[in-house]
């Protein structure tokens, strides 16, 4: 066996003319942490020697700046796709996806191109239940095998697959989590994947973040959801004192000091993070539901801007950001997004609850 492609030397391919029938939406313009599907795919395989995507038709993604393929038979299923793309890449390997795959991550297609060989024309990912034509390594050597099948009226992929020389590679064997391979193809699931629901409560200083955070604690608690808040301070902040022992393991010169009980735990870090890092790790514990975000106002998560009248009259968050406003002086009329009394918690929380849940 000859291992004969570097893997970096990979085309990418996302497929991305799907009809999103059972979503009822088309899926590659979901979003997921303020960003679509096909965005984070796009970016996440950047990497690599070039991105192609497979449409039905032109129109959706030029905007991209990546090369677009089309169709040219209709209503065929993937197998077009895949031959669409297969045609124009310029690599001879072209690692090939679907546009409903948002966890999908370049370490996975790098591990999968370490199997390449003169043995195999295909390379493709197993689960225990699965075989994920649409998470696999095609070689250009299968075009007239792909054109074939798609002569023959016949335009299922596993065909195409017994046909050519395929190693299935088992994720099982390998460091990556199944949901690395995972579709999300109905709104159950898509709902299932924005989990945790990450947004701000956002305002100038003063004007009641805080208060409105407990009191969107207490409301999820009660809905049997649990919460985590990472709070954001644009000054420099001290979160241990003088004289514990982790103060002085810190002063001594430590990057980072903890300590932890039978019940709960602290950890103290010299380093910069970002909140995006910080969601991640309160994401892993365990059954997180929700992650709040006190402050961040010209980040791009969804949030709920609080506008007190003692403090200011007007929002100061982009509009496009917005699932309410929490006030005792704006105005409904005065702007697009729904408004709503600071002090009614429970009406806040459903508003939130329906954000998130809309689709």
């Amino acid at each position: 066996m000859e291992t004969s492609v570097n893997p970096r030397s990979l085309s990418v391919g996302v497929l991305a003319g799907g009809k999103s029938s059972r979503m009822g939406q088309n899926k590659a313009l979901l979003q997921m942490e303020s960003r679509r599907f096909i965005d984070r795919i796009c970016e996440e395989l950047s990497g690599f020697s070039e991105v192609l995507i497979s449409d039905a038709k032109k129109g959706t993604y030029e905007d991209l700046g990546l090369k677009v393929v089309y169709d040219e038979h209709a209503d065929i299923g993937p197998l077009e796709g895949i031959y669409q793309i297969l045609s124009n890449a310029k690599e001879d390997y072209v690692f090939i996806c679907a546009a409903d795959m948002p966890f999908i991550k370049k370490e996975l297609v790098e591990y999968m191109a370490e199997f390449i060989s003169s043995d195999y024309d295909c390379y493709c990912m197993v689960d225990e239940d699965h075989i994920h034509p649409l998470c696999a390594i095609y070689s250009k050597k299968m075009l007239d095998t792909v054109r074939e099948q798609i002569e023959s009226g016949n335009y299922r992929i596993l065909q195409v697959l017994r046909k050519v020389r395929t190693k299935y590679i088992r994720l099982s064997q390998s460091c990556f989590d199944r949901r690395i391979v995972r579709n999300i193809n109905t709104r159950e699931e898509y709902a299932e994947c924005l989990k945790p629901w990450v947004f701000c409560v956002s305002g100038i200083k003063d004007s009641g973040k805080t208060g409105l955070i407990i009191k969107l604690i207490n409301e999820f608690i009660k809905d049997g959801k649990s919460v985590a808040v990472i709070k954001h301070d644009g000054h420099e902040f001290v979160c241990d004192h003088e004289g514990t022992d982790t103060y002085r393991f810190t002063q001594a010169g430590a990057v980072s000091s903890a300590i932890f009980s039978d019940t709960q735990y602290f950890v103290h870090c010299r380093k910069k993070t970002t909140a995006e890092e910080l969601i991640r790790f309160a994401a892993s514990q365990e059954d997180v539901d929700v992650v709040i975000l006190e402050g961040m106002k010209e980040s791009a998560y969804p949030k709920i801007e609080v506008v007190r009248g003692a403090r200011s009259r007007t929002p100061v968050c982009d509009v496009s950001t917005l699932i309410c406003i929490a006030t005792d002086v704006v105005s409904q009329e005065s702007v697009s997004c729904p408004v709503l009394d600071m002090d009614d918690g429970h009406g806040i929380f459903l508003c939130v609850k329906n954000y998130f849940e809309r689709f």
